[in-house]
């Protein structure tokens, strides 16, 4: 158990704000599962809508992007906060996939704070079964 002791306000704040990032400033956590003919790529995105996520595939580069919205206290200036864990600002991922794709055939969707994008592997890299003639 982790336990915080908010001390009084004596001292100027060192950090006011958290550093923009997603996750503390470290990166957006995934999972990448491959089969014989798709990637299944799943983030934790907590508290995005499908319209905050913008997905983008170029050659064979898979791109997340959002932008985590601060909430009204910092945009009307009431209130002050004694701990902010709880980070805001852009963030981004950039990934790789080994084998070509088929972009336009990519699925995404959002369900209970987790991003899936599925991404089927182009035609060539698939694997094929070659069938042994005997002779």
């Amino acid at each position: 158990m982790t336990t915080y002791y908010i001390a009084p306000r004596t001292y100027p704040r060192i950090r006011r704000y958290r550093p923009v990032g997603f996750n503390g400033g470290r990166r957006l956590p995934l999972d990448v599962r491959v089969d014989s003919d798709e990637y299944v790529i799943t983030a934790a995105v907590p508290g995005l809508k499908a319209e905050d996520l913008h997905v983008e595939i170029l050659d064979d580069v898979l791109t997340l992007r959002a932008e985590i919205q601060p909430d009204e206290v910092e945009e009307n200036g009431k209130g002050d906060y004694l701990l902010r864990e709880i980070t805001h600002g852009e963030f981004s991922r950039s990934l790789r996939l080994p084998d070509p794709t088929d972009a336009s055939k990519a699925e995404a969707k959002i369900e209970d704070g987790l991003l899936t994008v599925r991404v089927p592997k182009a035609e060539e890299a698939r694997p094929k079964e070659i069938k042994v003639k005997v002779r």
